[in-house]
């Protein structure tokens, strides 16, 4: 299935630049990584901004980071194949509930496009809404799912809508196993999602146990990713405030840099990434810190021997 015709070429964005604009190119068939933008936040609750992620994102890669990576003492395009298909393009209706159902049929077909040419889809978004239909398309793959969020993102609905940023990982759990759940730095739950978590065997490493068990949660996470296929669903709000002045619903307690790197990196070589997404970037006032860190961490994870050829 030819699935160009669903995307704005990356220099036809709000960015104007492909992801870790290189001067040498790939194609999209020498690639195994293919990286694309959903610019959607119509469902978000407080703060707006999450739908200028892809731009932050691609921005800060292009324009200001290096795509030499010290602590693997490599360049990122050496470890891997990465292509940006650029920006899904979205409906032009004013309903959110169209947008969503537009974005529930076409999200599916690039997924199955690009997993039938055995390459791994990396969604930027825009809201964590966007992470229930990329996954859903990847469930029958039986992934290990790692969740790194501050937030559970699991009520049944909220203010009136069943599919919104709150609510992807309750739908979920209708494909996926919750024993195939990991979620990492939870610090803003209610008594019902922590219920509903417990009751579909999710397990939780929230920021307490991070700062003060890491070693533990690292652990955890090499024998549970040993062999297994994986997904990573990375909200940006799973560092702590202080380093994201443009998200929408920051948290403190949160996760730092270190920390991250250190879980990323415990995650078994042997397990084998099938798709990911990075989410809830915003952009405000040419503050690109966020997309820095967004950066930074998608270097981190595609230069993992789980997300190589």
């Amino acid at each position: 299935m030819d699935i160009l015709s669903l995307f704005t070429v990356p220099e036809r964005t709000k960015a104007g630049y492909g992801f870790a604009d290189t001067p040498v190119k790939i194609s999209f068939k020498q690639s195994n990584v293919v990286l694309y933008g959903v610019p959607f936040d119509g469902t978000t609750s407080f703060g707006k901004g999450t739908s200028r992620g892809p731009e932050a994102i691609r921005l800060a890669s292009a324009r200001q980071i290096e795509t030499f990576v010290l602590d693997e003492k490599a360049d990122i395009y050496d470890l891997v194949g990465i292509f940006d298909l650029g920006d899904l393009k979205l409906p032009k209706a004013k309903s959110v509930a169209r947008i969503l159902a537009s974005l529930d049929s076409a999200i599916p077909k690039v997924v199955a496009s690009l997993r039938n040419d055995n390459k791994i889809p990396v969604m930027m978004g825009g809201e964590h809404t966007l992470s229930y239909y990329q996954l859903k398309a990847l469930a029958k793959e039986e992934p290990v799912v790692i969740q790194f969020d501050a937030h559970r993102d699991m009520k049944p609905e909220y203010e009136g809508l069943k599919m919104c940023h709150t609510t992807p990982f309750y739908h979920l759990l209708e494909h996926i196993p919750g024993e195939d759940l990991i979620q990492i730095g939870i610090r803003q739950t209610d008594k019902e999602e922590n219920e509903t978590a417990a009751k579909n065997g999710v397990t939780t490493f929230d920021a307490w146990q991070v700062h003060e068990h890491i070693e533990a949660v690292a652990d955890h996470l090499q024998k549970a990713t040993a062999g297994k296929k994986i997904y990573i669903s990375f909200d940006i709000d799973a560092y702590d405030l202080p380093y994201l002045p443009c998200t929408g619903t920051p948290e403190p307690f949160g996760l730092d840099p270190f920390q991250v790197l250190k879980l990323v990196k415990a995650i078994s070589p042997s397990a084998r990434l099938i798709g990911m997404d990075m989410v809830e970037v915003g952009l405000k006032n040419g503050d690109f810190r966020e997309g820095a860190l967004a950066t930074q961490t998608l270097y981190r994870i595609l230069s993992r021997n789980y997300a190589r050829p």
